[in-house]
Parts: C-alpha cells; sequence; structure tokens
C-alpha cells in the first residue's frame, strides 16, 4: 500500500518530511520551493488515488503559477497544523 493511497497516511507523511526538514535547518522559503516542485510533480506525473488530490490535481491544472505556490504553501501549513510533534 502506497502513501498516496490514503489521504490521511498522505499527510501524515508529508508532516514527517516537513519536520525532518525543519528540523534539519531547512529554511521555509525552500520548503515552500520543493512543496511548490512536489506538487507540480505529483499533479502531472502521478495519477490521484483518493478524493482529496483528485480535487487538488484539479485545482493545480487550472491554477497559475502564483496560485499554485499559494496552494503548495497551504500543504504545508495544513500538514503541519495537523502534525503530533
Amino acid at each position: 500500500m502506497s502513501v498516496l493511497d490514503n489521504w490521511s497516511d498522505w499527510k501524515n507523511f508529508l508532516g514527517d518530511r516537513l519536520h525532518q526538514a525543519q528540523h534539519g535547518g531547512m529554511e521555509n522559503e525552500t520548503v515552500s520551493d520543493l512543496a511548490y516542485q512536489i506538487g507540480d510533480y505529483l499533479a502531472n506525473q502521478v495519477e490521484a488515488k483518493n478524493d482529496q488530490e483528485k480535487v487538488l490535481a484539479d485545482l493545480w491544472s487550472v491554477a497559475s503559477p502564483e496560485e499554485q505556490h499559494a496552494i503548495a504553501n497551504m500543504m504545508v501549513k495544513l500538514v503541519n497544523n495537523n502534525s503530533t510533534r
């Protein structure tokens, strides 16, 4: 089973990676840029596995680059705020 199969697992996975990056000293701007790159890759290369991912992919496909950065930043906030660490 892939972390992409379940929304909760995906958010937990992202949250774990975010905390590793933050504790490793990665700057917020770098985290934001990586989130954008990952979002772009997933939207263009990976089939959505659940309804939430389908919504994100649909939003990404109609968003301008600036809006895509905003979506990526919101995902970072979401997993950061939902984290148990």
